[in-house]
């Protein structure tokens, strides 16, 4: 699941512009009054105004074993949020270590480091390091339901979980992170999980595809 564009939304747009033009040093592709679009790697994230928005979790792929190198780059530009007492959380289940920190809307930002997934291009770390997203958070009270309207629409597969508290839908390459909003928070933070809105445009399995997930509902676009 490879995932090309992602739409989320904002009530802080101008701030968030700036954390990700000016903080991160990420390329701006598009930019107006109520929206801006922001190139991750492979992948866009387009941030649209909305009123009462909620917080996200989205994780960015980056390359193979350069968690030390990423870790120090964050850590020169905002503060990193903790897992289990340590900067760089080891998910030894998914051959991956993760770090973690906040976007100007208390989106938690996630940096994944899969074990061959790919391999750095450099020995520095820098913005142009950041490969594509590799997940976002999917916050629901009936992940069963979630789950097989992604397995029925798109072939998409369980990678990890159950379908009571946590679900990871997809693969290696792109993933969502199903939670049930009355019995889990946000790791690490314990943050309030939102059935924050979005939409999704992703490759599996050679087709491409358009998912939007609002009013805690799931619809594929044409």
């Amino acid at each position: 699941m490879k995932i090309h564009k992602l739409q989320i939304y904002s009530d802080n747009l101008k701030e968030q512009l700036r954390f990700y033009r000016d903080t991160l040093n990420l390329k701006i592709t598009d930019n107006s009054d109520d929206y801006f679009e922001v190139e991750t790697g492979y992948s866009t994230i387009k941030f649209q105004q909305k009123e009462n928005a909620t917080a996200y979790h989205i994780a960015f792929h980056i390359p193979d074993r350069q968690h030390k190198e990423a870790l120090e780059w964050v850590k020169e530009r905002v503060p990193v949020l903790e897992g289990n007492g340590q900067e760089i959380v080891d998910f030894m289940a998914w051959n991956a270590k993760s770090l973690y920190f906040y976007d100007e809307d208390k989106n938690i930002i996630e940096f994944i480091s899969r074990e061959s997934f790919s391999k750095p291009e450099s020995a520095l770390f820098s913005e142009k390091s950041v490969l594509g997203i590799s997940e976002v958070g999917l916050v629901t009270e009936n992940i069963q339901e979630k789950f097989d309207f992604l397995s029925t629409n798109f072939e998409l597969e369980k990678y990890d979980g159950d379908f009571e508290h946590f679900c990871a839908v997809g693969d290696d390459e792109g993933l969502l992170i199903t939670i049930n909003q009355k019995l889990k928070d946000w790791f690490p933070t314990d943050d309030k999980a939102y059935k924050s809105e979005f939409k999704i445009e992703f490759t599996h399995q050679g087709k491409k595809h358009s998912l939007v997930f609002e009013n805690d509902q799931l619809k594929a676009q044409q």
